[in-house]
């Protein structure tokens, strides 16, 4: 089983940059999209075979998430735990067989760290939410997660601490969530890969020097790492300042060992 995410920064944008092209070669079985930043009916994608979820922001042009699935899910959820309410579309759960399917996109903290509480408090409740989920079947948590967890996931630490995506706390509620039963699958299989990044600043030639960082992860249920086959970093792919991230999985939606 494959599956894809992409933070594409405005997917009306994203598609006139080549979005489909990528979307049809990559084949996944899941994909999934964060800051698509449109409202419904602004935009129609013929994507046959699959079904589509979208979580739109109420604010126009902001946000938002949506998945694309081959295997239609017995449930699909909007919003983190009982919390259905959601004005900046933030997540959708899709629960299948064998597991459940977290399409995240994290609030960000601010370049002035003005939104750092909520962004934690946010952290805290996505973990207790994965948790619970955890209890009842495997999770595959995914998205753009607005931080940079060790030193080796971006290219200036140094230079980068105590900035957004970078501070102490945001890096600590990773930590947490990895310690609580779930595996970062690129560093499980790759621990000590360098200049493996998945967004880059648009400020001039940034991404052809690889000044990055490795800020979108699929993060999995512990139990779930024995099935992992492959987890990739697609830097090559353009359309947003964001790259897509994809793994692979031994088994199908109805088959996944645990």
């Amino acid at each position: 089983m494959k599956l894809v995410s992409w933070n594409v920064n405005g997917i009306r944008a994203c598609v006139k940059k080549g979005f489909l092209d990528y979307f049809k070669t990559v084949d996944a079985d899941i994909f999934c999209l964060q800051e698509t930043k449109l409202q419904q009916d602004q935009i129609t994608l013929e994507l046959d075979g699959y079904h589509q979820y979208w979580n739109y922001a109420t604010k126009k042009g902001y946000s938002g998430t949506a998945v694309f699935t081959k295997s239609e899910p017995l449930t699909a959820k909007y919003g983190i735990g009982t919390n259905d309410e959601e004005p900046e579309g933030r997540v959708i759960t899709l629960e299948y067989e064998t597991f459940y399917l977290v399409n995240v996109y994290t609030p960000n903290a601010k370049r002035d760290l003005a939104r750092l509480g909520y962004r934690l408090e946010w952290e805290e409740e996505l973990r207790k939410y994965c948790l619970e989920l955890n209890e009842v079947k495997p999770v595959i948590l995914c998205g753009d997660l607005n931080v940079a967890h060790q030193e080796i996931d971006l290219k200036n630490p140094k230079g980068n601490k105590g900035n957004s995506g970078f501070t102490i706390e945001e890096r600590g509620e990773m930590t947490k969530l990895l310690d609580a039963g779930f595996v970062d699958s690129f560093r499980y299989l790759f621990p000590e890969r360098t200049e493996a990044y998945t967004w880059w600043s648009y400020m001039s030639k940034v991404r052809e020097r690889n000044i990055g960082w490795r800020i979108d992860y699929f993060i999995i249920s512990a139990k779930l790492a024995s099935s992992l086959i492959d987890s990739q970093i697609h830097a090559d792919i353009l359309g947003s300042d964001h790259c897509p991230i994809m793994i692979e999985l031994e088994h199908s939606f109805k088959n996944i060992s645990v």
